[in-house]
């Protein structure tokens, strides 16, 4: 069984940064989704180029950050300071519904491929801030550029609502809205894609921001599928934020009894460009 272990929001702040350096230098991290406009991307580039082996993909931002283009070239996407909408469904309705808004995604999604490009470093996945890479205008001009710019892998969030419900009652509500609303998503994505690796699991979605070490040795213990992503929203300071990035998904990323259950299970550590 392959098992790719990725931490979210790279390049977002200094904190987030020296949190994933520390799991992959110390831990079991594998890879990291690169923000191309987080405020501390330069900084995250220059420490990946100097660790050949953390696997690198870009985690696209549409909603909830800020823009690689300036605001006069994508009026219909962000506000006057570049940032797009916190509002994801507002905005996935808006770049379902709105020609102008598509015409503008193409644009700033290329910006986006075309900035991690320049950096010179291989990228071997695709995701979305808040998953917004599922949504179908999104995924239909993700295709396009993942080809031209040599993505190899794509997250579907295909989380297990029972084992977290298991683990975790807390916004049953929630989850079970995530689990349907994600979960058709990542189907109607499936069947449409083309020449990009997925794993038959993705862990992350249901307990997102508590991805504590119980919870993760519970997934482990009982993987059964073929191949698996866990991911995480590591950072050295908590920014009380309830989804993360938090300190307790760094701790859970450097345990010695999750790196045990590994070993003893005999499990792959990998990432979607050496996925098998």
């Amino acid at each position: 069984m392959q098992l790719i272990l990725n931490a979210d929001d790279f390049g977002r702040s200094s904190n987030i940064n020296k949190a994933v350096m520390i799991a992959h230098r110390q831990g079991i991290l594998t890879s990291a989704s690169l923000m191309v406009a987080g405020d501390a991307v330069d900084d995250a580039v220059e420490q990946a180029r100097q660790t050949p082996k953390l696997a690198l993909g870009l985690h696209l931002v549409l909603v909830g950050g800020r823009a690689v283009l300036p605001p006069r070239d994508i009026p219909d996407l962000v506000d006057q300071n570049g940032f797009f909408s916190e509002r994801p469904v507002s905005a996935g309705l808006r770049y379902f519904l709105s020609s102008k808004a598509q015409k503008q995604l193409a644009l700033e999604m290329e910006a986006q491929f075309e900035r991690f490009a320049k950096f010179q470093l291989e990228l071997t996945h695709v995701n979305g801030h808040l998953h917004m890479h599922l949504h179908p205008t999104v995924f239909r001009l993700l295709l396009t550029f993942a080809e031209q710019y040599g993505a190899q892998g794509l997250r579907l969030p295909r989380d297990d609502l029972w084992k977290s419900l298991a683990w975790d009652r807390h916004a049953a509500g929630t989850k079970i809205l995530w689990a349907i609303v994600f979960g058709s998503l990542s189907y109607w994505t499936l069947v449409r894609l083309q020449n990009l690796t997925v794993t038959h699991r993705v862990y992350g979605l249901m307990q997102t921001g508590h991805m504590q070490e119980g919870y993760v040795l519970r997934i482990l213990n009982k993987m059964d599928v073929p191949s698996a992503e866990i991911y995480f929203h590591p950072s050295t300071q908590t920014r009380g934020e309830s989804l993360g990035p938090n300190p307790g998904d760094l701790q859970t990323l450097l345990s010695p009894r999750i790196r045990e259950v590994i070993q003893k299970r005999g499990l792959v550590l990998t990432d979607y460009a050496n996925l098998r």
